[in-house]
C-alpha cells in the first residue's frame, strides 16, 4: 500500500521550482526595464569657485570673485512617455555675489535654457521632442548605466562639441567610490559677438565683431559606476573676446580655476546614487542569486519528501504479511 506525498512537501517543491524560475526573470527581464533613465526627475545641482568675470556695470574685468554656477534639471514626463525617449528641461544660470539670490535668472551672467532627449536605456541622444541644442555623444548630465573603464565623448554645451574624457582610476566623494574621468579643451572659437571696438583695443572702429573664444582647464567628473549618475563634477572654464583675426584674449568675460560641487550637492548626488545602485544590485544580483539558492534548497527538500511520501511504509507491509500467514 503507499501513501500521496504530503501537501508540504508539494508547497515546498512547488515554492522551489517558482523561485528557481524567478531568478533569471529577475536578471533577463526585471532589471533591464529598472536600468532606465527617469522621466520624473526633478534636481538641482550647485558648483562655486573663485574667479574673473566682466563687470558690464564697470565696464572691465574683476578678480577674486564668487562664481556660481545653478543647474536645474526637471524632467517632461508628458513628452517623455508619448515619445518614450527621456526628455530633461535644464536651466543653467552663472551668478556672481551680486546676482544672487536670482530672483530672476535673466539676470545672471549668463543664463541658458535647454532640451536634452536621450534613450533610456543607451543613453544614446535622440534628436526629437523640439530637442535643443542637437548634440552628440554618450555622456551629458549623466553616463551610461554600467559604466566601463574606458574613455568617453562627452558633450560640452559651452564649446558646442563633444569632449573625450579619459578613465583616471577611482576616487571617493563623501566616502562614496565612483569613477574618475578627465578631460580639457583647448582654446577654441565657439562664435561672434558684436560689441564697441575699444572693448577689444579697436579704438577706431565703433563697433566690431569680436571673436568668442572657449577653453576649460580641466574637466573632472567622478560617476557611479552602476547608475551613470555624476556624483561630482569641477571645471576650470575660460571665456574671452578677441578682436576679429587676433591671436590673443583682449578681453575676459569669465574665468576660474575650478568651479565644482558644493558639498550639499556632493551629499545629495551620492544618496541618489547611492539608493538607485542598491536597487538595481538587488534586482540584478542579490536577489536572483538569493531566489536561486532558495528555490535549489526548496525544491530539493520537495523532491526528497514526495519520494519519501510515496514509498510503502514497515507497517504496512507487516499487517500484510500477518494477515496472510494467518489464512
Amino acid at each position: 500500500m503507499r501513501r500521496n506525498a504530503s501537501p508540504l512537501s508539494l508547497v515546498l517543491l512547488g515554492a522551489g521550482v517558482f523561485l528557481l524560475v524567478l531568478a533569471p526573470l529577475l536578471v533577463w527581464y526585471v532589471q533591464p526595464h529598472a536600468k532606465r533613465t527617469p522621466i520624473d526627475t526633478d534636481t538641482t545641482t550647485v558648483f562655486t569657485g573663485t574667479g574673473s568675470y566682466f563687470d558690464t556695470g564697470a565696464v572691465e574685468t574683476v578678480d577674486d570673485e564668487t562664481i556660481t554656477i545653478t543647474r536645474q534639471v526637471r524632467g517632461d514626463v508628458a513628452d517623455s512617455e508619448k515619445s518614450g525617449n527621456a526628455v530633461w528641461d535644464v536651466s543653467t544660470s552663472v551668478d556672481h555675489d551680486k546676482t544672487l539670490p536670482a530672483s530672476d535668472p535673466r539676470d545672471a551672467l549668463q543664463w541658458t535654457l535647454e532640451r536634452w532627449v536621450t534613450d533610456r536605456t543607451t543613453n544614446e541622444p535622440v534628436h526629437c521632442c523640439e530637442e535643443s541644442p542637437t548634440f552628440d555623444g554618450e555622456a551629458y548630465l549623466k553616463f551610461p548605466f554600467d559604466v566601463e573603464k574606458r574613455a568617453y565623448r562627452w558633450w560640452d554645451s559651452t564649446l558646442g562639441g563633444v569632449v573625450r574624457l579619459s578613465f583616471e582610476g577611482e576616487k571617493k566623494i563623501q566616502g562614496y567610490a565612483g569613477y574618475l574621468f578627465k578631460g580639457e579643451v583647448e582654446p577654441t572659437r565657439t562664435g561672434v559677438r558684436q560689441v564697441p571696438g575699444i572693448l577689444v583695443d579697436r579704438k577706431k572702429t565703433p563697433q566690431v565683431l569680436a571673436e568668442e573664444w572657449y577653453s576649460n582647464s580641466g574637466i573632472e567628473l567622478v560617476v557611479d559606476k552602476r547608475t551613470g549618475r555624476i556624483i561630482n563634477a569641477a571645471i576650470g572654464p575660460k571665456k574671452t573676446l578677441r578682436a576679429p583675426g587676433s591671436k590673443k584674449d583682449a578681453v575676459v568675460l569669465l574665468e576660474s580655476k575650478r568651479v565644482e560641487f558644493t558639498e550639499a550637492t556632493q551629499k545629495k548626488q551620492v544618496e541618489l546614487a547611492s539608493a538607485d545602485s542598491d536597487r538595481l544590485a538587488m534586482l540584478g544580483e542579490k536577489a536572483p542569486a538569493g531566489a536561486a539558492g532558495l528555490g535549489l534548497v526548496l525544491t530539493v527538500v520537495g523532491v526528497v519528501l514526495v519520494v519519501r511520501g510515496r514509498r510503502e511504509t514497515p507497517e504496512t507491509r507487516n499487517t500484510h504479511m500477518m494477515t496472510s500467514t494467518h489464512t
